[in-house]
């Protein structure tokens, strides 16, 4: 997020929702619908269709007074949030949670479920994970969750960075077996039988594999379909020169769309600068035309990547990427941005740039009534800020939304402790959940977690 997933429809309607197979994504979102009882222990039941990587597209702005009923995670950081019908998963490197309106810790780590109606955390699901969690995705069914990070075992047993477990109990699913990689998993999604990876690995299963790459869905053998050849990772002003990343990416609803950001300067042999937008089909993967050259220039000196966040609207027909790296004029840097994608081809231009004046955005939803941002910004609408609030700048602490149309911050602040930032940002149908570093929103305790309802 850096598990979006999202709202849910079949491969050849739509993320079903969060990537597909329709992609599952829900890092992010949710998709109620009729569910099945999984086991007398299980806290909520399982939809038939799957939550998905698309935000839920909401008629108005979410309230800006959060639930009180949302438990808490009292350490680390929620990085990704999933729902799958009434149950939600928080992922992250947290050690300890409890529940809400209770005093009582509870040693479960990395991720955790609970009811999306009560907050109360199932304790059946359990799962052992020696590194923290930064992405999650439903599995077509919903059963079983696919899990993304920096962990090397799982329960016990070896799996490097990727692993399937049951969505009930936390079990690893037997017959996955992920090809091996060399690196951490940033953000994943789940395209027809394609799990798409994006992160620091270079290699899977011994073959040259830079930043993005696919396995088998069902066997985790690595698929040699997703293949850009990303190259070219950009460095600091010291010299310093870091593996191809990708940070985040993001599949349109209808799986034939795939974003990816990092801090390559290449793809599949043509420059395309820390973004590069990819053509899906059911066994293939090819790079688009659509390019854009304004990712191009340095942001801070320390900073070879500054891209954060990227979300696709639900409709597929445009999206919102996120940054850090300081302010410098003519840049994206600091500032949430919209694309069209219209007509493939160079030089695309953002349709309106929103600008923190100097503080990192790290999330992004887009849901039809709002943009929300998150990250650690003190404002929005603050293009001549330079780590200050210029002319015209808003508070917006920590969470904002943005007008989709005019890319003007909209009245909606809720505010929130702002730390390093939020790290996550989820849609579903009944509001907006967050993750992060901090445990203040809207002047409340909420331990790096919460939800506003839609009112």
């Amino acid at each position: 997020m850096t598990w979006h997933e999202h709202r849910w429809r079949p491969a050849e309607s739509r993320r079903t929702t969060t990537r597909r197979d329709p992609p599952s994504r829900t890092r992010r979102r949710a998709g109620a619908v009729a569910v099945v009882a999984v086991t007398a222990t299980a806290l909520a039941a399982f939809p038939a269709t799957p939550a998905s990587a698309v935000n839920a597209t909401h008629p108005t702005v979410v309230s800006a007074d959060p639930a009180n009923w949302t438990p808490h995670a009292l350490d680390g950081t929620v990085y990704r949030i999933l729902q799958i019908g009434n149950r939600v998963y928080m992922a992250g490197s947290f050690t300890s949670v409890r529940n809400a309106n209770s005093s009582t810790p509870l040693a479960m780590a990395r991720l955790v479920a609970f009811d999306a109606t009560t907050g109360r955390i199932d304790t059946a699901f359990r799962v052992t994970l020696n590194g923290t969690v930064r992405a999650l995705a439903a599995s077509a069914d919903g059963r079983s969750l696919y899990v993304g990070g920096s962990f090397t075992t799982v329960n016990g047993t070896t799996s490097r960075y990727v692993t399937r477990v049951d969505a009930a109990t936390g079990a690893r699913v037997s017959g996955f077996v992920p090809a091996v990689l060399n690196g951490a998993v940033a953000d994943l999604r789940l395209v027809g039988n394609r799990l798409i990876l994006g992160g620091a690995f270079q290699t899977v299963a011994g073959v040259a594999r830079k930043g993005l790459a696919a396995l088998n869905a069902t066997t985790g053998a690595a698929d040699g379909s997703v293949n850009l050849n990303l190259a070219g990772p950009r460095t600091t002003a010291t010299g310093v020169t870091a593996p191809v990343k990708v940070e985040a990416l993001d599949v349109s609803a209808d799986g034939r769309r795939l974003i990816i950001i990092g801090n390559f300067s290449s793809a599949a042999g043509q420059a395309r600068y820390q973004l590069a937008v990819v053509d899906l089909t059911t066994t293939g993967a090819t790079l688009s035309a659509w390019a854009t050259t304004r990712y191009q220039p340095a942001c801070s000196n320390n900073t070879p990547t500054y891209m954060r966040g990227v979300d696709i609207s639900a409709d597929g027909t445009w999206f919102v990427v996120v940054t850090t790296g300081y302010t410098y004029p003519n840049t994206l840097c600091d500032a949430a941005a919209r694309f069209e994608f219209g007509t493939a081809g160079p030089n695309k231009q953002p349709t309106w740039v929103n600008y923190t004046g100097g503080d990192t955005l790290l999330s992004v939803a887009v849901t039809g009534a709002a943009v929300y941002v998150g990250g650690h910004q003190r404002w929005l609408d603050n293009p001549l800020g330079r780590n200050s609030a210029g002319a015209g700048a808003v508070s917006r602490p920590g969470i904002g939304a943005i007008h989709p149309t005019t890319g003007k911050a909209l009245s909606w602040n809720p505010t929130k402790e702002r730390g390093v930032g939020t790290a996550d940002i989820l849609a579903t149908p009944a509001g907006l959940w967050i993750g992060s570093d901090t445990s203040t929103v809207a002047g409340e305790f909420h331990g790096k977690i919460a939800f506003f309802p839609l009112a």
